[in-house]
Order: C-alpha cells, then sequence, then structure tokens
C-alpha cells in the first residue's frame, strides 16, 4: 500500500483524509504564508513585530476558515448539486464576512498605529482585501479540482486494469475448453483403433492440463516451460498422425530466463494441424521455427495446404482469441501476419517481450 494514502484524522471532526491530501494542502498554505510575511515584511520596521506576527496570522487563519467552509460546505452543499445562485451568494456572504473583520484591522493599522507613514482609504482597502481574496480562493478551489481530477484519473486507471485482466482471463478461460475438445477428438480416435498408445496420449494430456491449471496460473511464465508445452503438444499429434505426417519445431536462441503471457504460442500450432496437416489424406506437414533473443520471440509456422476444403470448417476461435489476448497484452509490441500461400498456410507471430 502507498504510504501517502494512509488516513489521518482532522482535529475537531470525525473525518479523515488522505496523507496525500493533508500534505499537498498543508504546502500551499505553507507557500501562502511565506508570501504574505514577504509581502507584509515592511511591517516589522514601521509598526513592530508583534503587529507584523498578528496582521499575518489573522490574514492566513481567516483565509483558511472562508477556504474550507467553501470546499467543505458550501461546494458539496451548492455547486455540485447544481444550485449556483445559492453558492455564489453563499461565497459573497463569506468574502464579505472576511472583508468585515480584515479591513478593520487595516484601517486600524494603516489609520492609528503606523499613522502618517500611509493614509488610510477605505476603498483601496476594500478592493485590494477583496480582489486578493478572490485569488487565493481561486487557486485552492483550482487544487481542490486537481487533486479531486487526479484521484479518479487513478480510479479509472485501476478500473482500466481491472477490466483488462477480466478481459484476458476470460479470453484463456476459453483456450483450456477449446484445446481440450481438440485433444479429446485426438483420444477417441486413437481409442477406435484400439491403439495401444492411447495410454501414453492420457499420460501427456495429463501434463498439459496440469500445465494449464497451474503453471500458466499467473500473468507470465518462463519460456522455457511454454515451449516444453508445444513439444508436448506436438508429440501428441505426431502420436495421431504416426508415419502419415511430418512435424517439425525447431528452436534457436537462449530460451533461459525469459518469461512470456501463458498459452500464446499454442493457437498457430494448433490452428495449422486442425486446418492443415489434419485435413489431408495424404502426407502432411508443419514445419514450425521458434526464435529467441533477449528482447523478442518470433514464432513461424508454415504448413501443407488441403486440395479441397470438406466444406465449412467451425474452427477460428483459436486465431481470433489469440488476436484479442496479443491486443490486450502486448498492444503496439507485437505482429501477427497469416498467408495463404497457394499450396501452403504460413503465419509469422512476433512479440516484444
Amino acid at each position: 500500500m502507498d504510504p501517502y494514502e494512509k488516513t489521518v484524522h482532522l482535529p475537531f471532526s470525525k473525518r479523515s483524509i488522505s496523507l496525500k491530501y493533508a500534505l499537498v494542502h498543508t504546502a500551499y498554505w505553507i507557500f501562502i504564508t511565506g508570501f504574505f510575511i514577504y509581502e507584509k515584511r515592511y511591517l516589522i520596521y514601521k509598526a513592530s513585530m508583534p503587529y507584523f506576527v498578528i496582521c499575518v496570522t489573522a490574514r492566513i487563519l481567516l483565509l483558511i476558515l472562508v477556504a474550507y467552509l467553501n470546499l467543505n460546505y458550501f461546494l458539496p452543499k451548492y455547486l455540485l448539486k447544481k444550485r449556483y445562485y445559492q453558492y455564489f451568494t453563499a461565497v459573497i456572504l463569506s468574502i464579505l464576512g472576511y472583508l468585515f473583520v480584515q479591513c478593520l484591522f487595516d484601517f486600524y493599522l494603516y489609520g492609528y498605529v503606523i499613522g502618517p507613514m500611509r493614509n488610510s482609504n477605505w476603498i483601496e482597502t476594500l478592493s485590494y482585501n477583496f480582489f486578493s481574496t478572490l485569488w487565493y480562493l481561486g487557486l485552492m478551489l483550482a487544487l481542490k479540482l486537481s487533486i479531486d481530477w487526479y484521484a479518479q484519473q487513478r480510479i479509472l486507471q485501476k478500473i482500466t486494469v481491472e477490466k483488462l485482466q477480466a478481459e484476458v482471463n476470460f479470453l484463456r478461460s476459453q483456450v483450456n475448453p477449446h484445446f481440450l475438445f481438440n485433444v479429446l477428438n485426438n483420444l477417441y480416435a486413437l481409442t477406435l483403433k484400439k491403439s495401444d498408445l492411447a495410454p501414453e496420449v492420457v499420460l501427456k494430456l495429463s501434463e498439459m492440463m496440469e500445465y494449464m491449471l497451474y503453471d500458466s496460473d499467473g500473468s507470465k511464465v518462463l519460456l522455457q516451460k511454454e515451449i516444453g508445452y508445444l513439444n508436448t503438444y506436438i508429440a501428441l499429434e505426431k502420436i495421431r498422425f504416426s508415419d502419415h505426417s511430418d512435424i517439425i519445431l525447431n528452436v534457436s536462441g537462449d530460451i533461459n530466463g525469459q518469461e512470456i503471457a501463458p498459452l500464446l504460442l499454442l493457437p498457430l500450432i494448433e490452428n495449422a494441424m486442425k486446418h492443415g496437416v489434419s485435413q489431408q489424406t495424404t502426407r502432411g506437414w508443419l514445419h514450425g521455427k521458434l526464435h529467441v533473443t533477449k528482447s523478442s520471440v518470433r514464432l513461424t509456422v508454415e504448413n501443407s495446404k488441403p486440395g479441397t476444403r470438406a466444406g465449412h470448417s467451425k474452427g477460428g476461435i483459436g486465431l481470433d482469441n489469440l488476436r484479442q489476448r496479443l491486443e490486450l497484452l502486448y498492444p503496439a509490441k507485437h505482429t501477427l501476419a497469416i498467408e495463404d500461400k497457394g499450396n501452403s498456410f504460413s503465419a509469422d507471430l512476433q512479440i516484444e517481450l
């Protein structure tokens, strides 16, 4: 938790505010006090130190009273409820109250204490105090609106991140049943043939399910584990097609220590298998290359293309899902190109880690 988000209780009140809010407002009033001290420093020599301290203290305390009366009472009760007439009336009345007290002190200070050094002038005193008060109230209001805007932006950012994570989790949840559907079809085909390889398929399927349920639960996984997941899937497909296909995945580069969002690489290979190799009665092929650098991963997959398509495929979920997750997880940091080369299909995915 951010230490500045801790709350502090206001004296003589049940309200509490964040430490950050308190520090910003304290800094603001220190700045205003410093400005008044600089502006009224001549009083030290012309009226003595006590009058100087009283002048600065009285002005600051009156401004604080008017400012927080505006922020904590007039603003929420009138302005935020669009009761503009009542709001501006209340602000003007509070300023007039400030002027009455401040002008009495100024008239006494400049008319009697300092005496002939400065002639008292009600018009000049009123106009100075009125417009200076409006100026400082405007600054305080601008400060509050700025703080509120920043807080709203933080909330919106948090909501956006949570929404993004929810979308990613939803899309990733679709990967598991989609993959499981395809593998179970493979297992069903083997059991129909009464193949002795069915137990091995079950074992590898359990390894993949363990990865999907446990290892891939975080936002990032080790690239080495993701590649192991790909190799297990390819081994399953080799069992399924036996000698009737040519399926290869070559890996190059240093994969140690690299991390990637889970379950992003399989859809390209799975799509190539489903719409390419599995649709061919003759020997089909799939050649994949995975190259890893310190800052990127590139997976290229090319597969043989069936001569004719037997009806409309129900596929497409995997690739659509992949595109959406890439946009969410690696915005402006990925490229995905799929090309029909006539006798083959190719897919090229590059991700900046």
